[in-house]
């Protein structure tokens, strides 16, 4: 290979959302256009206690600091004492330009590299896998049974309120990978960006970093977590990473070298938003109006939503004729993307389960993240599904 031959590719897979494109189409064509629920991003407006902040703030000409400032980090603090976090001091918070960036540089960022393992859901948000390719490791997806992962892994992801499914880890599971992971001596990094996006009165879902999971102790263990959802700040980037402060010490050096820094004034938002969450209630109710609405439809359509579906800003669907043929031939192929289609028919694009397994399925991720009158609407083209 010449020094020329440039750029080397990286053993990336497709960005899959650029597969929609046909469906998008077809959705568009459907008179009155497409409504798009493929897509995780937030619509509601940004509290306005975060908009204030940004501005007091907008006038900071000198660099932010990696760590992200004291006032920040005492918020992040007060934030985890909150979810029943005690094991937290400010030197184990670190702000992070959105939690995406996080999760794929994570693994190369902590050291692991080839030869190493890297564990994640086999139904996933597909950003675990490419933090285990940036790494040059070897990234293996694992079922819920704890029995089964591999005792010689570096590194190992879970997710709780889970995207797409919305399964939610109990407390006991949480403690047997905690215990487990001691055992073995891998990193555990829990990604709990949906945890108080949870209905029917459910409260926050637990933490890894509870006192009465991790005892009070975080070491090995990280917390990720983003206010993108929950405060509709995905265009603020603001998230952070929490948890032992050996690892965090091991973050902030390298990203110090990255140039990898929250802005100041997004510094001042994420603060507010951490320390005022009356907001947060109001959210949940807009997405919990529209979960309600929209599933309702979706069972009239004669689609099922999975029971595991607990929490979270999707709806993991499927039609059960499907899930029926598939116990009786032993395989699926390609019901997704037929189910896909079906709601591509009637103007709506949602995801297809294969975004987030590499084994065949039948689900698709519907998201809640439309208007309220974008919901009515959806509901009202289901009444033609077929």
């Amino acid at each position: 290979m010449k020094n020329t031959d440039l750029p080397r590719p990286l053993n990336l897979p497709v960005f899959p959302w650029d597969l929609l494109d046909p469906y998008r189409k077809k959705a568009a064509a459907v008179p009155g256009g497409a409504i798009d629920l493929s897509i995780g991003t937030p619509i509601d407006d940004c509290p306005d206690i975060a908009q204030s902040a940004l501005q007091a703030a907008a006038n900071t000409p000198g660099y932010p600091a990696v760590i992200g400032n004291s006032q920040l980090r005492q918020a992040m603090v007060s934030w985890a004492r909150g979810r029943g976090i005690t094991c937290l001091s400010e030197d184990a918070c670190l702000p992070t330009v959105g939690s995406k960036e996080l999760v794929a540089n994570l693994g190369w960022q902590l050291g692991i590299g080839a030869g190493d393992k890297v564990l994640f859901p086999e139904i996933a948000y597909p950003t675990y896998d490419i933090c285990a390719r940036l790494a040059g490791a070897q990234g293996i997806p694992v079922s819920n049974d704890i029995s089964t992962w591999p005792r010689d892994s570096a590194l190992v992801w879970i997710n709780t309120p889970a995207n797409p499914t919305g399964w939610v880890a109990s407390k006991q599971w949480l403690r047997d990978v905690v215990s487990w992971a001691r055992e073995v001596g891998a990193v555990v990094a829990s990604d709990e960006c949906y945890a108080e996006l949870t209905y029917e009165g459910a409260g926050p879902a637990p933490s890894l970093l509870q006192a009465d999971v991790c005892g009070g102790s975080s070491e090995n263990l990280l917390l990720v977590y983003s206010v993108s959802k929950e405060s509709n700040l995905a265009g603020y980037r603001a998230a952070f990473v929490a948890g032992d402060p050996q690892l965090i010490s091991a973050l902030v050096a390298v990203r110090k070298h990255c140039g990898q820094m929250m802005p100041a004034p997004v510094q001042s938002a994420l603060t507010q938003v951490l320390l005022d969450r009356s907001h947060v209630g109001e959210q949940v109710a807009r997405y919990a109006w529209r979960r309600k609405v929209l599933a309702a439809a979706l069972e009239n359509a004669g689609l099922n939503i999975a029971k595991e579906c607990q929490a979270g800003l999707y709806l993991w669907v499927f039609d059960p004729k499907d899930q029926s043929d598939k116990e009786k031939m032993g395989f699926d192929s390609g019901a997704d993307w037929r189910l896909l289609d079906r709601f591509a028919q009637v103007g709506m694009i949602v995801a297809p389960e294969s975004f987030y397994n590499s084994s065949p399925g039948s689900h698709v991720r519907v998201a809640l993240c439309v208007s309220n009158q974008e919901i009515e609407k959806a509901a009202k083209r289901l009444a033609t599904f077929a």
